[in-house]
């Protein structure tokens, strides 16, 4: 928006052309918005600057300090939001609520406001000073106005960092209780906006002022053990926080950005029971063929899919039912994400050398019976476990691929000869995770033959049969959704498919061969089942089971 609000604001005669150049300039260097560079140089008055921005906004404009803001109002939003989010409630009317803000980009904030009051908001654009004052008149001095101040008194009482603790220890209790498992912070033209990860989706959480970036970052990167002088080069970390009574581990990678570093920090609860094989989400008969397969005495069973599909939480369910005091398991993680009694869990530390190829070889002389690597990522990994895949030991990992036969075809590609990957891979699940329909709200329909079509169901049961979708509670935030249901695509190999991959043989020619077999059942299969049975919508397993094109055209048949 910025060249055409400049354009604007010298045909209007608030700027020379000279000026608009000066303006655009400070607002290169100095991080501005073009509207905060005009006002800041004393170009044109801060009120009219902004009259103009609402204009190209399709926003009201509203002067905070004129008249007065009933109670009733202001009690619609909570304190702390307002004060955090810097925004305010300035008017009810027909059932709708309009807040005011100074920045256009806080319009993300209004979808966060419409399921936390369950009511229709609107904004209203004031100036930046004016929503200051008003929110200190009608609150008292603002969370991020107190933390300013105190940063910049940092020099004269040395306990600066105090406000930048108390907001990062806020924002990992706030993740922490709406149950995210990532925190992301992005710092962009607007500000530094916080996101949390939800059931495997990103919401908006908060959006500070840009001037908290810097010592944000600087104290994550002290609590991950980072180094604070680094900004040029991407950087990761650990954090250990004890938030409430529970242990939590923080996975930290920061990466540079245009605007400055960004930051994506994992949480692993220590003090969550891990998950039970039974309660993964396989049917009986899945869940007796898991059983039966990670109960082999030799061979690699592989888990594949993307990140933060549950690969790890799959492999630890196994590992905790195989746990017995005669056997002895040793794993190579990176990293080390829950400790389990009876493991000897070893932490790669690439710093050193020790890699997981490096780590396997020592653990072959350590005489297990079951070992986990981590991930197969090169060649040496993959031909050191498939070795001891053939030397009479089971082994687990993990390969980052889309479906079950391909995870045949990438050991292949990475440098394993087809006739060691023929005689050592025992079987292979392809996982997704979708989200879980809120038990408090779900709704019964009746799905349409189009719906059924794109499970791969009969579109002749169209109106017989019964499934639930997604309604919105206060339960599940208005989602419809709370918690997450894996999907599995389960392949074991017979004489069939191992005489494919030792010939060389396509990807579609060993998926073909293994569904002819019957040793294989797809994610869709699995997913029709989770619908039928009203564990997630057709919406759900179409949006991870179909390549992006098709989920927009099965969504819009759906709607």
């Amino acid at each position: 928006m910025s060249q055409s609000l400049g354009e604007t604001l010298v045909q209007r005669g608030l700027l020379t052309p000279d000026q608009h150049r000066e303006a655009s300039t400070l607002q290169r260097t100095g991080n501005l918005r073009l509207e905060e560079a005009v006002v800041r140089l004393g170009y044109a008055d801060e009120a009219a600057v902004t009259r103009v921005v609402a204009s190209l906004e399709g926003l009201p404009y509203v002067d905070l300090d004129k008249g007065r803001i009933a109670p009733e109002v202001l009690a619609r939003v909570p304190k702390e939001m307002a004060v955090e989010q810097g925004l305010l409630p300035v008017l009810e009317k027909a059932g709708k609520l309009v807040v005011a803000i100074d920045d256009p980009g806080k319009r993300i904030l209004l979808d966060q406001l419409r399921f936390v009051l369950g009511m229709e908001v609107a904004a209203a654009l004031a100036t930046p000073s004016g929503l200051k004052r008003a929110i200190s008149k009608a609150h008292g001095e603002s969370d991020e106005a107190s933390l300013a101040k105190a940063m910049r008194s940092e020099a004269a009482d040395g306990d600066g960092d105090a406000p930048i603790v108390r907001l990062v220890q806020r924002t990992f209790k706030d993740a922490l209780e709406q149950r995210a498992s990532d925190i992301h912070v992005e710092p962009s033209r607007s500000g530094v906006r916080v996101r949390f990860r939800v059931d495997g989706m990103l919401r908006d959480h908060a959006l500070h002022p840009m001037h908290l970036h810097a010592p944000l970052v600087s104290r994550l990167k002290i609590m991950g053990a980072m180094d604070i002088a680094e900004k040029r080069k991407p950087q990761d970390g650990r954090i250990e926080l004890a938030l409430d009574g529970r242990g939590i581990d923080v996975r930290c990678s920061i990466l540079p950005s245009a605007y400055g570093e960004s930051i994506v920090m994992r949480l692993l609860d220590r003090s969550r029971s891990l998950i039970s094989l039974r309660d993964l989400g396989f049917d009986e008969e899945d869940y007796a063929w898991f059983r039966r397969t990670i109960k082999r005495p030799n061979g690699i069973v592989l888990v594949t899919g993307p990140t933060g599909s549950g690969k790890t939480t799959t492999l630890y369910a196994a590992l905790s039912e195989l746990n017995r005091p005669d056997v002895k398991i040793i794993t190579a993680e990176d990293p080390v994400e829950y400790h389990i009694q009876g493991l000897n869990q070893v932490q790669v530390n690439s710093r050193i050398g020790l890699s997981f190829a490096r780590i396997l070889k020592a653990m072959l002389r350590a005489a297990p019976n079951i070992i986990l690597v981590g991930e197969i990522r090169d060649s040496e990994t993959a031909e050191i476990a498939i070795q001891a895949a053939l030397t009479g030991h089971l082994v687990f990992s993990t390969l980052h691929t889309n479906d079950a036969p391909s995870a045949l075809t990438r050991l292949v590609d990475i440098g394993v000869k087809p006739f060691l990957v023929s005689a050592s891979v025992q079987a292979v699940i392809a996982q997704r995770l979708v989200r879980r329909l809120c038990r408090d709200c779900a709704q019964p329909y009746s799905p349409s033959a189009g719906e059924l079509s794109a499970l791969g169901l009969d579109p002749r049961a169209a109106g017989t049969v019964q499934f639930k979708r997604a309604r919105g509670c206060r339960t599940c935030e208005g989602t419809g959704y709370r918690g997450r249901v894996g999907l599995f695509e389960l392949m074991e190999m017979d004489s069939s498919i191992r005489e494919q991959v030792f010939q060389g043989a396509s990807l579609d020619q060993i998926r073909a061969a293994a569904i002819a077999s019957g040793r294989m059942r797809t994610l869709l299969v699995d997913g029709a089942r989770k619908v039928a049975r009203g564990d997630t919508s057709t919406t759900e397993v179409v949006r991870v089971t179909r390549l992006a094109g098709s989920v927009e055209a099965q969504e819009e048949q759906l709607t």
